[in-house]
């Protein structure tokens, strides 16, 4: 590694730890917000209920005094006598002991009564007595019971005001004072502290949980994100669209379960396939090969060419690692459809050129021959060895009945072809209903489909039990179609396909060729408006399988008379 990728690798690095850093201090945070708001709403919620039971209790006990005979009787006493009371009078007077009393027996701050002007009668600071209280005793003195927080000569307090009504006869309803108890915040308060420490121990655990969940959530993240950080992401996502939208080839992303992740629209129509994203790869009815080979137990399985619908294509499959996690599988998949076809016509072309260079050498010799006897005055040698030259062609091929085919291209083609079968031990013959009368406008096309079916055809009498081996070939114009029929002595083809069709994937028949060909050849007649199908599957003890193909437009027809067809 050099040195400025070592710095990159180093910065990576530095991105991601520091992401991964920030996710935690971020996760952190949020939880100590959490926890701190919820425990202040609980303490608030605490002192709001701590202040309503101290204001309730004030209450309680400002009723009770408030409704004592003995208080009411001295209260309407002190109401009916003119002038302001005397504080001296007040301190010793039974107002103030009963008052004093209470207090010391509830705990509250004070205990205060006084009289319809709002004097005090009774008050913990005996130097209060006689004088005006420091809150407002209006709504006492209307009739109301009234609880509050408010502040006093005795400083802030939880406190309730009662109305004290007169005792006389007669007098009932009559408002004659009122009368205040408080309790300090120490008193209101006093349990917080006894409720904080659950409460603070609680925040700690929720605390404590929340760090070690954060703890975990950056590791699984980390490794959900393969230690990637927000910047590598979003490259990530910009290079893969580059990259999946730029180039030619179908590409499929498989996690390691099996489910389809990455489809583009290439792979899709290539693979003749809807929408597949999110569902199993082995569910969408693809050929078994393929399925064996994503399947493969190799990291990256040698490449293949598969037969998918009317398509050659190219498969390679390879195994995505990132720091020893695999990430599952890609598939690449390419279209050799075109190429496998330009390369099956380069090679009957090639074939036909060679014959017809061979019949052109030969037919040099023969006319040299030819010339030599006439020059020597041998004319009826030369007469007889040119009657044997139209008889049995220019070039002699093994192929049995030859004269019955005189179209050059295909002469030329199928001597070739005869040439090849006779090599691997297979006599071509060319069939009693074979007629050409006119010339192939389009050889390259009829030498794909033809030599496809001779290829396969002596592969299968080869494989074949039958000897001797033959192939046996008609071709029959008419008007601009070419009708072609090729028969073997293989021992025929076990099939699911009905007769008519032609098997189209490497399953349906091992021996006639390896699923490449007759997909091909059944995709160029079908351009042209035409087909190649399977006319029988053999006939057990006379002849294996028998193919046609029908290919319009392959022909210049030519105008004959009846006596010129017959001779």
């Amino acid at each position: 590694m050099t040195g400025d990728e070592a710095d990159q690798a180093e910065r990576r690095r530095g991105r991601r730890s520091s992401f991964a850093a920030q996710v935690l201090v971020l996760q952190l945070i949020v939880v100590t917000a959490v926890v701190l708001v919820c425990a202040g709403a609980y303490a608030w919620l605490s002192s709001e209920r701590l202040v309503h039971e101290a204001q309730s209790t004030a209450l309680a006990i400002a009723q009770s005094v408030a409704s004592d005979p003995d208080i009411r009787a001295e209260v309407t006493l002190e109401a009916r006598t003119a002038g302001v009371p005397k504080p001296a009078g007040l301190q010793d007077g039974p107002v103030q002991a009963l008052a004093a009393a209470v207090q010391t027996r509830t705990g509250a701050l004070f205990v205060v009564v006084t009289d319809e002007r709002g004097i005090r009668l009774a008050h913990p600071d005996p130097d209060q007595l006689g004088r005006q209280v420091s809150t407002s005793p209006d709504a006492a003195l209307r009739g109301e019971e009234t609880v509050s927080w408010e502040t006093g000569t005795l400083g802030p307090s939880a406190r309730a005001k009662v109305p004290v009504y007169a005792s006389g006869a007669g007098e009932a309803g009559e408002v004659v004072g009122e009368v205040s108890v408080g309790f300090a915040p120490q008193r209101v308060f006093a349990d917080v502290l006894r409720e904080i420490v659950p409460v603070g121990g609680a925040a700690l655990l929720a605390m404590t949980i929340g760090l070690v969940a954060s703890m975990l959530i950056r590791r699984r993240l980390r490794r959900l994100t393969l230690g990637l950080g927000p910047e590598d992401l979003a490259a990530l996502v910009q290079n893969q669209a580059a990259v999946l939208g730029g180039v030619g080839e179908g590409v499929l992303g498989i996690s390691p379960a099996g489910i389809v992740t990455v489809c583009t629209e290439q792979a899709s129509t290539l693979l003749g396939v809807g929408p597949i994203i999110g569902r199993r790869f082995v569910d969408l009815g693809l050929p078994q090969p393929l399925l064996q080979l994503v399947d493969s137990v190799e990291d990256s399985p040698p490449p293949a060419q598969l037969v998918v619908g009317s398509r050659v294509l190219f498969i390679d499959v390879r195994t995505v690692f990132q720091d020893g996690v695999d990430l599952g599988r890609v598939v690449l998949v390419r279209d050799r459809t075109d190429v496998e076809g330009l390369t099956r016509r380069l090679d009957a072309v090639a074939t036909m050129t060679t014959a017809l260079r061979a019949q052109r050498h030969e037919f040099a010799n023969r006319l040299h021959a030819i010339s030599g006897l006439l020059e020597i005055g041998q004319d009826a040698e030369a007469r007889s060895y040119l009657a044997g030259v139209l008889d049995h062609g220019p070039l002699k091929y093994p192929v049995e009945h030859a004269d019955r085919l005189t179209e050059p291209y295909l002469q030329a083609f199928i001597g070739a072809k005869g040439v090849e079968a006779a090599e691997r031990g297979v006599l071509l013959t060319i069939g009693s209903e074979t007629l050409v009368t006119g010339t192939l406008c389009d050889p390259e096309d009829v030498t794909t489909v033809l030599g496809n079916l001779l290829d396969n055809a002596v592969t299968a009498a080869v494989a074949g039990s039958a000897r001797p081996a033959w192939v046996e070939v008609e071709v029959l114009d008419h008007g601009t179609e070419l009708h072609c029929s090729v028969m073997d002595s293989g021992d025929g083809i076990q099939t699911s396909s009905a007769p008519g069709e032609a098997p189209s994937s490497p399953g349906d028949d091992d021996v006639h060729g390896h699923g490449f060909g007759l997909p091909l050849s059944r995709d160029i007649a079908r351009r042209r408006g035409g087909d190649v199908w399977l006319a029988s599957p053999g006939v057990p003890g006379e002849h294996g399988a028998v193919f046609c193909a029908r290919l319009p437009g392959t022909v210049d027809a030519v105008e004959h008379t009846t006596e010129e067809t017959r001779r």
